[in-house]
Formats: C-alpha cells, structure tokens, sequence
C-alpha cells in the first residue's frame, strides 16, 4: 500500500505544517479543524511561508503553488474521512479528546486506512483501544517546525502490524524526512525523553539560583552546540504542550519527578505560554522577536 490521499487533524501550528509537508510530496491532502477561523488562519500563515521559501529560493513558485492546490480544508470530518490512506491526529494533547476522536475515525476511515497520533504524551496503545484497528495504529511523531525538522519518529505499539510500520515508513521517507523506528512504545519516545533531561536540568539549575535562563541558554549552544537552549525551545514550542506531557506523564506514574515544574506551572495558570503569547521565559514583541528576559523572581510572582 502506497500513501496517497492524507488527512490530518487539528490545524495548530504542527498539524497545519504537517499538511503543507504531505501536500509538498504529492499527497493530497485535507486539514480538518473544528474552528474555521483556524483553519483560515492556517491558510494564511502556509502562504505566508511557502512565499518566503519561495523568496529565499529554497522552493520554486510553481512547486508551491501546486501544493497549495492539492491541500483542502474543512470543518466537517466526513468530508475528508471516506477515502484516505492515511490519518494524523494533531489535536489537543488529552488523552479523551484523542480517544474520542480516533472512535470516530474508526467508524468514518474505510478499513485500509491507517490511524497515526502526532502525540509525544501518549503511547499508541493509549490510544489504539478506541479503535477496532490496534493493528493499524501507530504514532508519527513530527518536530517543530514540521516545514524543517527532518526526524520523525515512528512508534509501532503492542499490536500493530509489520505492514503499517512498513507502510509509515515508506510514507516518512516519500515526503523527504528521516524515520526513526520505536520498536516498543514508551512515554516521550527517544527525541523528547533526551530533550527532557535537558529541560529538566535546566529548570533545576535555574530554580537553585544557579544561572539565569539566557546564561542556561547561552551555555546549551556554545558549549554543547544545540541550535537553542532549553528555554528558548519551550518558549518556541509552547509551555503549555511540556506542562501536558509532564501532567500525563505524573498521573500514568505518581511519580514527584514526573511532574510538572513550579515554575512552569505558574507561567503555564497565568498564560504565559512562549512565543504564541509573547512571554514565557523570554518576553517577545508582536513580530515575535525576543526583546528580553523573564527573570525567576518574574517567573514565581505576577507582573
């Protein structure tokens, strides 16, 4: 089985790029939000993207404009659901949202199609039980920003078929990324559990009075070569999406180390959630550029 036809889930930020990856390979695809108003927004800022890509000469008008014309967007899941290959989820990270809806694919998707969860919080088995295709459930874990990270990870749960795997791999290198196979599923995959020592350590380091969040940052890239600090990449992923795995993971273990950070909890209750709100450990203007620091005194209190 080839991938051909492509439906993706939720039109955040990942979900929308993710589309754009698919329908730049050839795919058709559609993007399907509950909300218009992000599926327009979603539009809008592909466009905007492709038109700088274009600019910089890392893509040709033409290529672009096909893409754009192989991808549709609609607020109503049927539409899209009837005849595809292949579904990833991109949804709100809660495990209920994600059962429910794969429930509903399940019922909607012809039996070929295989069910794929975006997700780092949840493992496909999580997951696959809402459905009567455990064998045909998987994760395809894209990173930020999904328009240029190569790696997805490809995570086969208990039951899913060696077929599926080959298939998701098959589709992983057609739209030019690099695959990386998770025989067993565990919490956070490899690229997140590494990513989230880092970040772990980070906030240790910054909570002890140790360092400050631009001196953590600066140290991550000059010494060790990361192309952003710790805190930079939360900022630039969102606070919220960390808080959530690390609350999914803390409820599934009960262990205090699980869970999520005070100081990222407080940024995380008062709405301060990076680069999408313009201030998490950084404070950003309305073109998104970084104009300062939060300190920790900021980051514990209110402002």
């Amino acid at each position: 089985m080839s991938i051909e036809t492509v439906l993706v889930t939720g039109a955040g930020a990942m979900g929308s790029q993710i589309a754009m990856v698919a329908a730049l390979s050839g795919c058709t695809v559609g993007l399907y939000d509950v909300d218009q108003a992000t599926l327009d927004r979603a539009v809008e800022q592909l466009a905007l993207r492709m038109t700088a890509q274009v600019a910089k000469g890392r893509r040709t008008a033409e290529a672009t404009r096909a893409a754009l014309s192989r991808l549709t967007i609609a607020t109503v899941l049927d539409e899209h659901a009837a005849d595809v290959d292949l579904v990833i989820e991109a949804i709100v990270e809660k495990l209920p949202a994600k059962r429910d809806l794969f429930a509903r694919l399940d019922d909607l998707c012809p039996p070929r199609t295989i069910l794929a969860s975006n997700s780092s919080s949840f493992v496909p088995s999580a997951m696959a039980t809402a459905t009567a295709r455990a064998d045909r459930f998987l994760n395809l874990h894209f990173f930020n920003p999904a328009l240029v990270m190569r790696c997805v990870e490809v995570v086969r749960g208990p039951d899913t078929s060696d077929d599926a795997v080959r298939t998701a791999l098959e589709f992983v290198e057609q739209i030019g990324k690099t695959p990386v196979v998770l025989d067993r599923e565990i919490p956070g995959f490899v690229a997140n559990r590494l990513l989230g020592a880092v970040r772990d350590e980070a906030i240790r380091l910054l909570e002890g009075g140790y360092a400050d969040v631009a001196a953590i940052d600066t140290a991550a890239r000059t010494a060790l070569g990361y192309p952003m600090g710790p805190f930079e990449l939360m900022d630039l992923t969102g606070i919220d999406i960390g808080y959530l795995t690390k609350t999914a993971r803390y409820e599934e273990t009960g262990d205090p180390a699980d869970a999520p950070s005070a100081t990222v909890t407080a940024l995380v209750e008062r709405g301060d959630l990076g680069r999408k709100t313009g201030r998490g450990f950084y404070v950003y203007d309305d073109d998104g550029n970084r104009t300062a620091t939060t300190d920790l005194a900021s980051l514990k209190g209110t402002h």
